[in-house]
């Protein structure tokens, strides 16, 4: 744990100096960001202006007294409900939040005159997930990535002349950033869960190393949580928080935030409940999401019930409509003008004894009404999980949903995702899933459970509120 220490200190001096050079050496460094992030068009141009506007904003001294940081869209999803919630509950609190992975645009719905978000930012071309692969790496590299980061690193390093006070929302990353602020934090570690490895056959070789460990968390992490500035630690499961506190890391579960945004239930379900219903989630990572519809469309062609199909297909809302479209016209599907189901979808399309239902932004509104899930998603995937709806995955190439990715997924929900090798096997399980009730509750079951119950966000908010404001 020593040698840990000594390289985190080592890496924090190392970034330190760099961080103080480029202070000094300010004119030339802007110039030579500009000149580098130039010469990686296209990949990061369409972002560049909005990220310089937004940096030039960040050269005010006025003081904020509470951080956010947060470095994925579930992350920034769980972040932006607890901020809202925070600016309800504490009105004389001035509060940013500085999102590590794209634009950050759930934040662009807060309406306060005591919050504002900060940060260059950027989406990626690799989504945000470059450490998935190493052409994500490279591509994010030569878009600006390590700049972005070090510009954000210098944002964070100077909150300490004004006694900000963190909260970082995510892994190592904004929990690095944290700790290196020198400033009291709090971290709420949302993507690592010790069901991925205690759950399982347990013979891959990540297994052995993170029972050697006793925690899916790495020594440096652990180390970084028992710095006496982080004043408190949230973990997302009750086994995760378990297993670091006999490590004398003192972790706390208070239930699993990513519940609270999605509807329990919908009353609208009675316009469709005689349809035999499948939620498609694709993801909000392009051009993979499209990958992952074309995917999942090609599936579904040939298959057929009894009864009409009814596809819901909620998009983000960055979602390009038209490229959808495409798609559908694809598979034969056709946009119906006249017909209506009237649960708020933007468009109808129709294939024999198919309906599938377009609605931006209606995943929260529609998460409840599907009997299963066809599912490439990440944090979605999760969430019908805690809704007690069961799903099949089919791993494509990437960047975020891989076959370890989906692996992993289906380890953490207990086997309430299913990953199919192909297109045969996921076609015999959906069968299977739609027409038997009793195999539904039964996958489902343990989906519930490891999601953990609603209410977490208002009790994540007291925790804060006692253990780093106070």
């Amino acid at each position: 744990m020593c040698s840990k220490y000594k390289k985190l200190k080592v890496l924090e001096g190392f970034i330190g100096e760099l961080v103080s050079k480029l202070k000094k050496a300010a004119p030339r460094f802007e110039l030579g960001i500009k000149d580098l992030q130039s010469s990686a068009l296209p990949l990061g141009h369409a972002a560049e202006k909005k990220s310089i506007d937004l940096f030039t904003d960040l050269n005010s001294q006025e003081t904020h007294s509470l951080l956010f940081i947060c470095n994925g869209h579930g992350e920034d999803v769980i972040t932006s409900e607890i901020i809202k919630r925070l600016l309800k509950k504490i009105k004389n609190k001035n509060i940013e939040v500085l999102p590590l992975v794209g634009n950050g645009d759930v934040f662009n719905t807060i309406k306060s005159k005591n919050f504002r978000k900060i940060g260059h930012l950027k989406e990626l071309p690799s989504g945000g997930f470059s450490n998935q692969s190493l052409k994500g790496f490279l591509l994010d590299l030569f878009a600006g990535f390590l700049i972005d980061n070090l510009r954000n690193f210098l944002i964070v390093k100077r909150k300490s002349k004004y006694k900000c006070k963190i909260v970082a929302v995510g892994d190592f990353l904004p929990l690095l950033y944290a700790w290196s602020s020198e400033c009291e934090f709090s971290f709420i570690g949302t993507p690592k869960s010790d069901h991925t490895w205690n759950s399982g056959p347990g013979w891959a070789l990540s297994d052995f190393y993170h029972k050697i460990k006793g925690s899916e968390w790495d020594p440096w992490e652990m180390f970084v949580m028992t710095s006496p500035r982080c004043k408190n630690l949230i973990m997302r499961d009750k086994i995760t928080a378990n297993n670091l506190n006999r490590k004398n890391i003192h972790a706390k579960y208070l239930g699993n935030p990513m519940m609270d945004f999605v509807n329990a239930k919908n009353e609208k379900i009675s316009n469709i409940v005689s349809f035999k219903r499948i939620i498609l989630l694709v993801g909000s990572r392009y051009p993979e999401a499209f990958k992952n519809l074309d995917n999942f469309l090609d599936c579904l062609q040939d298959f057929c019930l009894s009864k009409d199909l009814l596809i819901l297909l909620p998009l983000s809302i960055n979602s390009n409509v038209i490229q959808i479209e495409n798609y559908l016209n694809k598979y034969g599907f056709k946009k119906q003008s006249k017909t209506k189901f009237l649960i708020d979808e933007d468009s109808v399309w129709k294939y024999k004894k198919k309906y599938i239902l377009i609605g931006i932004g209606k995943f929260s509104l529609w998460a409840n009404m599907a009997n299963v899930g066809l599912s490439n998603a990440g944090t979605a995937t999760e969430q019908i999980a805690g809704l007690g709806i069961p799903s099949l995955s089919l791993p494509g190439s990437g960047p975020q949903f891989t076959k370890s990715f989906a692996k992993r997924q289906s380890r953490l929900l207990g086997g309430s995702v299913l990953v199919c090798k192909n297109k045969k096997i996921l076609l015999k399980r959906l069968s299977l899933l739609l027409k038997e009730k009793v195999e539904r509750l039964k996958q489902a079951k343990i989906g519930k459970k490891r999601m953990g119950e609603y209410g977490a966000s208002d009790k994540i908010v007291d925790s804060i509120n006692s253990n780093l404001l106070s």
